[in-house]
């Protein structure tokens, strides 16, 4: 049985305490990090050994979107920050959007051929250049730039047979806090956001977007909650206005930016009812034992659906296979013109990151 949790996994591989907290009735998916990753071989077996855990199988997702945001890169092809293709926009937009149905689909196929479902990509943030936890993962600061950018690595990652996650609804570009250490305060109306930032969303949502992960990122002057525990934003503008039919994940429920919601527990609880379909909890097995030791929550079938079109498509080309295509070798070869392998371009580190042992 599937439910409403995703979790990590300490290491390279699967220990008894993984495996017991994987096959526990309210876990429906696991998040991969770094630290989770030494090589192609080793990761296909990783997710081997999860996906054998459950029938329907775990949904494996891992953050994947490029530049500083790139879980798995030895063996992988290095990705572009997506500032990169909104920089070469605004002077060759059509080869800017050919480069990213480009990414997204040699990001997607290389994933799915090592067993990952989901990457919790693209970025649909605007760059106000302000926040250094957005930065250059954004793609630019013109809503209509984001949208036909991250329209086309949907479109790419949908050519590899994945499904795309638009975040951090409603926009997580415009202040200066990290979230992840702290709680950000967006004082902007609501008629503000929604003429700059909800723009992308509702673009892609009418485009197929699949599935959505909220900013834990407060806006006071349209709710006190931040945005993944707000029934404004998942309930009444999310779903109701955007029409969104999609996933809505929780973004990760340790981060400091959810510590307004209580302990963990009230956190989950809180997300959930505010209408997230899955909740989130990374590096911390401590907490995420606490959680399923306390958590009494009835999971949805219409969350149960929304999940299950999230895996990838079945019977994905391996490595071997995907050498051999035309597409996929036209795309490497478009991305490392941009020259990230040999270091023209800084891709700094990803503050997002947990490639350590979980505390």
């Amino acid at each position: 049985m599937l439910g409403p949790l995703m979790l990590d996994v300490r290491g390279a591989e699967l220990t008894d305490d993984d495996r017991k907290r994987l096959s526990h009735p309210l876990v429906g998916g696991v998040i991969l990090f770094a630290r989770n990753y030494a090589s192609p071989v080793q990761l296909a077996q990783l997710t081997a050994d999860i996906r054998a855990l459950k029938s329907p199988p775990l949904l494996i997702a891992a953050d994947q979107e490029g530049g500083r945001v790139q879980r798995f890169r030895e063996g992988f092809t290095r990705l572009p920050p997506m500032g990169v293709l909104g920089r070469l926009y605004d002077t060759h937009p059509h080869q800017a959007k050919a480069l990213a149905r480009e990414t997204g689909y040699v990001m997607a196929a290389e994933l799915r051929a090592h067993g990952v479902d989901l990457s919790f990509a693209p970025v649909l943030d605007l760059d106000y250049g302000v926040s250094s936890v957005i930065g250059d993962r954004a793609f630019h600061h013109d809503p209509q730039a984001v949208i036909e950018l991250s329209h086309a690595v949907m479109q790419g990652m949908k050519d590899a047979g994945m499904a795309a996650c638009g975040k951090h609804f409603p926009g997580h570009g415009c202040i200066v806090a990290d979230s992840h250490v702290a709680t950000p305060i967006d004082e902007r109306d609501y008629a503000d956001i929604a003429l700059k930032d909800l723009l992308p969303f509702k673009a892609l949502i009418d485009m197929g977007l699949a599935a959505v992960m909220p900013a834990h990122v407060i806006y006071p002057k349209v709710d006190a909650a931040p945005a993944g525990f707000s029934r404004v934003w998942l309930q009444k503008v999310l779903r109701g206005e955007l029409n969104f039919q999609g996933m809505i994940f929780s973004d990760d429920l340790t981060m400091e930016g959810a510590a307004v919601a209580g302990d963990i527990t009230a956190r989950v609880r809180a997300a959930l009812d505010a209408g997230c379909d899955m909740a989130l909890i990374c590096n911390r097995p401590d907490l995420a034992d606490e959680v399923l030791a306390g958590l009494d929550f009835e999971w949805s079938a219409a969350s149960r659906v929304r999940l299950a079109r999230l895996h990838g498509e079945p019977h994905p080309l391996s490595m071997t296979d995907l050498r051999e295509q035309t597409a996929y070798s036209r795309a490497r070869h478009a991305i490392a013109s941009l020259g990230l392998e040999s270091g023209n371009l800084a891709l700094g580190s990803d503050p997002t990151d947990h490639t350590g042992k979980a505390a």
